[in-house]
């Protein structure tokens, strides 16, 4: 008798971190885009913003980092990988990044051209969210 539990299902699924970094990252017809380096936290939405794709480089040579629209990117819990529906040439065109001269990415300039370069639209209206009271203890 196995004693596992199924995850319920609902309208997402839970992913531990340790199995996103590092994780091969495909496009949708499994053509190797590179993997996942690190993840960039909203803390001001409690959100994951970006993933970090490394690729174009040889056995880690000459890599170059991308930051990639959380939303953009599907898994493949199963076979442990992300799926990124972008061909090769579109993300050998993105505005990409040198592993360690990151740019500013609470500059909204920056995020937009990010954003709409994969065809999305950053989520945030320009205003400052409220800060939710802290209630005592």
């Amino acid at each position: 008798m196995s004693t596992a539990t199924r995850q319920a299902r609902g309208p997402y699924t839970i992913v531990v971190k340790k199995s996103l970094l590092g994780a091969k990252v495909i496009n949708g017809e499994g053509k190797d885009l590179g993997k996942v380096e690190d993840l960039v936290i909203d803390s001001r939405d409690d959100r994951v913003a970006y993933a970090i794709l490394s690729f174009g480089g040889f056995m880690g040579m000459g890599d170059k980092n991308f930051a990639i629209p959380f939303e953009a990117l599907g898994f493949d819990v199963d076979n442990k990988v992300a799926v990124l529906n972008i061909d090769q040439d579109r993300l050998k065109n993105a505005p990409g990044f040198d592993k360690d001269k990151w740019p500013d990415m609470t500059d909204e300039t920056w995020a937009s051209q990010i954003h709409s370069h994969y065809g999305y639209t950053p989520d945030w209206d320009g205003d400052e969210p409220p800060v939710p009271p802290i209630s005592p203890r």
